[in-house]
C-alpha cells in the first residue's frame, strides 16, 4: 500500500468550464475591445480561458471622432466606433499570431446589415478560430439604426443568417439597452446561438459643465465598469434561467467576488473589460485568486459554484 506525502503540494484546482462544445481551462477571458497582443508584455496570455479579439468589420473603418473615452465616477464611457483594419488584415496578420497560443481564439464580428454580417461570418470561419462572437448590439441600417439585439425578431433573423454561414460555435453578444432581454435571448437561442454574452455596454452620455458640450465626440457612448455590473448580473441571471445554452457574464468585473457573483448567478464563464485598462494584469490575478478560493473552499469542480444562487423561499416556490 502506498501512502500520500502530507507535505507534498496538492494538485492544482480544476478550473475548467464548458461553453457549448468548447472546453476552457478556466472561466476568465477578455471582453472584446479591451484586449490586444500588447498584454503579452505583462503576463502569459495562455493563463486565460480564451482570447476574445477586438471586433472586426468587413472593411477598414476609422472609428468615431475624438474624444472617444471619458471617465465616470462608476466606470467609463466610450464611443470608439469599432475602428477596424478589415477581414483581410485579420486573416493575414492577426490570425497567425494568435494561433500560436493554446487558449481558444474567439473572433468578434460586427456589421450594419444581415447580408454583410453573414458574409463576414463565413470569411472569418478559418482554421485556428475556435468560436465567433456576434456583436449584434451594433446599429442595423435595415431597422432605422436600431441594434439587432434590441428586438426578438431582428435578433432571430440575424442569428439565423449567421448560423447558416458557419459551423463554428456562435456566441451572441446581447445589449442591455433592450426592454426585452429574455425574449431576445430566447430568440438568439432559437436561431442557433451556442452561447450568450450578457452584456454589451449601456448607452449613456456625459456633459462638460464648463464648456456645456458633450464629453464624447459622438455625443453618446457605451457605459462600462462597476456601474454596469448590477445590470449585467441581472441579465445573466435572467438569461440563465430562461435559456438552455451557456451564458457568459460581462460587465463591471474587476474582483474575485465579481467573478463569483456571475458564476453563482449561472454564468459558465466571464469576460473582463474596463478593469484591464486600470490594471493590465487583472485577468491573470483573477485566475490565480479563483484557484486559491476553490482550493480553500474544497471546490473540486466549478459546476459546484455555477448556478448555485439560493433564492428566497417565495422566489424558489
Amino acid at each position: 500500500m502506498t501512502h500520500s506525502d502530507p507535505l507534498a503540494p496538492s494538485a492544482a484546482p480544476d478550473l475548467s468550464v464548458r461553453v457549448g462544445d468548447l472546453t476552457l481551462a478556466n472561466p476568465v477571458m477578455p471582453a472584446s475591445g479591451t484586449f490586444s497582443e500588447d498584454l503579452a508584455d505583462v503576463f502569459d496570455l495562455d493563463l486565460l480561458g480564451a482570447h476574445v479579439l477586438k471586433t472586426i468589420m468587413h472593411g477598414t473603418r476609422p472609428g468615431n471622432p475624438t474624444p472617444r473615452v471619458c471617465d465616470l465616477q462608476g466606470g467609463m464611457l466610450n464611443a470608439i466606433g469599432i475602428p477596424s483594419k478589415g477581414v483581410a488584415y485579420f486573416r493575414d496578420q492577426m490570425l497567425p499570431y494568435w494561433s500560436g497560443y493554446r487558449a481558444p481564439l474567439v473572433v468578434s464580428i460586427s456589421a450594419h446589415s444581415m447580408d454583410e454580417f453573414a458574409r463576414l461570418c463565413a470569411e472569418v470561419s478559418l482554421p485556428g478560430v475556435a468560436a465567433i462572437e456576434a456583436n449584434i448590439s451594433c446599429p442595423n441600417i435595415e431597422a432605422d439604426g436600431k441594434a439587432f439585439a434590441m428586438r426578438p425578431d431582428t435578433t432571430e433573423q440575424v442569428m439565423r443568417r449567421l448560423r447558416a454561414a458557419t459551423d463554428l460555435p456562435l456566441w451572441a453578444k446581447m445589449t442591455p439597452n433592450t426592454g426585452e432581454p429574455v425574449e431576445t435571448a430566447l430568440a438568439a437561442e432559437a436561431a442557433g446561438a451556442d452561447a450568450l454574452v450578457t452584456a454589451n455596454t449601456a448607452l449613456g452620455m456625459a456633459i462638460d459643465v464648463r464648456t456645456r458640450r458633450p464629453r464624447l465626440g459622438n455625443v453618446m457612448g457605451g457605459m462600462s465598469g462597476p456601474a454596469m455590473k448590477p445590470i449585467a448580473l441581472r441579465m445573466t441571471y435572467q438569461c440563465t434561467r430562461a435559456c438552455t445554452i451557456p451564458v457568459i457574464g460581462c460587465g463591471g468585473i474587476a474582483t474575485l467576488d465579481d467573478v463569483l457573483e456571475f458564476l453563482i448567478a449561472g454564468a459558465s464563464a466571464v469576460q473582463v473589460g474596463t478593469a484591464t485598462f486600470q490594471s493590465p494584469t487583472v485577468m491573470a490575478r483573477l485566475v490565480a485568486e479563483l484557484a486559491d478560493w476553490t482550493a480553500a473552499h474544497g471546490i473540486t469542480d466549478l459546476s459546484q459554484v455555477i448556478g448555485s444562487v439560493e433564492m428566497p423561499d417565495d422566489e424558489a416556490a
